[in-house]
């Protein structure tokens, strides 16, 4: 695993006036749900092997033996009840990526639970709301990177867009070795990798392959489609280190849904996400034939994972693929159907941040020169609208997710979203409602796990 673990807290200086030791009294979260579950379910994280094209087989670490791991799909207001027994060598936890759950049950180790130890249960419940398109995924060290995500979906009661039938396309960079950190930078002097592969300044693991629904463009997974339909796919970027970029071949896209939540419909023919986004996008089955669906990686140079779109009517043959993109989705595209409440006007509390590659040898990714978990906490009142100012000051993009709350940025309201590099600038602003411990990081695995995070505390 890598070297930065995410521990207990230390060298906490406060960022309230009048906070004492910079301790301050924490405010306690919000109560978890006591209610009888609607939907319960039993999820085992174990070892076993996977094969994501025929003749090519690895060890992985899976939730229920599936790669990914199995749907999960609930109502919105439901219940959802999750216990994970932990069948691997190593401890573990859940985390509910953009599901603004309770605190305690937010799967954060050290942080919002203790891990959970090999061979012990722990058991999640939490309301499934807003409705909108996440995932699960295990915030332990590098274990994301193992194998242990899944997606999660929570229906809407009243759509605001219509459709047929619909499909969950997950992405990720297919890692056959066991993940771990680079002993040092890595990096020239030049702060460049050199060769194929690398990130512009950073490593990037040497992946082997990129995915859609677990499987590489050898073995693709085909989605069927009637004439006359309309498709939604649910697009979840669950790699560890790549932004992709994703074409649907022969067809315009019109995005629904940024993060889960609702826009105002937008047809492009491309769009890009980060590490933790997740984009809902419609097409007009209109088009008979077989059509390649591909997401190229953006950061290196794998062949692009494939899926295929295929008509009922289809005679076979090969998919064909998309064109260039001409119309890529931008983050000002992005106008959110209702405004996130309490962040008009102007913030109670700012956060002007630094994202930046840390000094010396040692491989460290740092928010205002610190590594975390040796990092000051973010400190916050209930009820303040909270902003954040980012500027990256590094060559690589960093797309950064904050738990526990959605945050608006331009028009949209989001949980993640990417930083560019080269003095990239973005601001989020984000309503104080959820009381506790959250952390604020890089979803670069690798990143996050050399100390680029923040836990944003909650004091009176």
């Amino acid at each position: 695993m890598g070297a930065t673990t995410l521990g207990v807290i230390a060298g906490c200086s406060g960022q309230l006036p009048g906070s004492g030791d910079g301790g301050g009294r924490e405010v306690t979260p919000r109560s978890t749900v006591t209610a009888e579950p609607d939907t319960s379910v039993n999820l085992t994280a174990a070892s076993g092997t996977i094969r994501p094209a025929p003749e090519t087989s690895t060890t992985n670490w899976m939730y229920e033996g599936q790669f990914p791991g199995p749907e999960l799909r609930v109502q919105e207001g439901d219940v959802l009840s999750v216990e994970l027994t932990n069948d691997l060598q190593a401890k573990t936890t859940i985390h509910w990526h953009g599901i603004p759950v309770a605190n305690p049950m937010d799967g954060v180790p050290n942080v919002t639970q203790d891990p959970i130890d090999s061979g012990e249960t722990f058991t999640y419940t939490f309301r499934a709301e807003p409705a909108g398109t996440y995932f699960y995924h295990s915030h332990v060290g590098l274990q994301l990177d193992r194998g242990l995500f899944g997606p999660l979906i929570v229906e809407e009661r009243s759509p605001h867009v219509e459709y047929d039938r619909e499909y969950v396309v997950i992405v990720d960079d297919y890692l056959p070795e066991e993940p771990e950190l680079p002993s040092d930078g890595g990096m020239g002097g030049d702060g460049g990798m050199g060769g194929g592969g690398g990130m512009m300044g950073d490593v990037r693991p040497p992946y082997e392959g990129l995915l859609i629904n677990g499987r590489l463009p050898a073995d693709p997974p085909t989605f069927e489609v009637a004439e006359g339909e309309r498709i939604r796919f649910r697009f979840v970027n669950a790699g560890s280190a790549t932004v992709f970029g994703v074409r649907i071949a022969g067809h315009e896209m019109t995005v629904t849904h940024a993060d889960g939540r609702p826009v105002e419909p937008i047809d492009v023919d491309s769009f890009v996400f980060g590490a933790g986004e997740r984009y809902d996008a419609v097409i007009e089955a209109t088009n008979p034939g077989t059509w390649a669906v591909q997401a190229n990686a953006l950061d290196g140079n794998e062949p692009p994972a494939r899926a295929v779109v295929e008509y009922e009517s289809a005679s076979g043959g090969s998919p064909q693929s998309p064109s260039s993109a001409s119309n890529r989705l931008q983050y000002g595209d992005l106008q959110a159907i209702s405004s996130l409440d309490g962040v008009s006007g102007e913030p109670d509390r700012t956060f002007d941040l630094t994202l930046s590659r840390g000094r010396g040898q040692s491989y460290t990714w740092t928010i205002d020169g610190q590594a975390y978990p040796d990092a000051d906490p973010l400190q916050i009142r209930p009820d303040e609208h909270v902003r954040i100012r980012m500027t990256n000051r590094s060559p690589v993009v960093h797309p950064m997710h904050l738990h526990g709350h959605f945050f608006q940025v331009g028009d949209a309201i989001k949980d993640t979203v990417i930083v560019p590099g080269h003095r990239g600038q973005v601001t989020i602003d984000f309503h104080a409602d959820n009381p506790g411990r959250w952390l604020f990081h890089c979803h670069n695995l690798y990143h996050l796990d050399a100390g680029m995070a923040r836990v944003v505390r909650y004091v009176e």
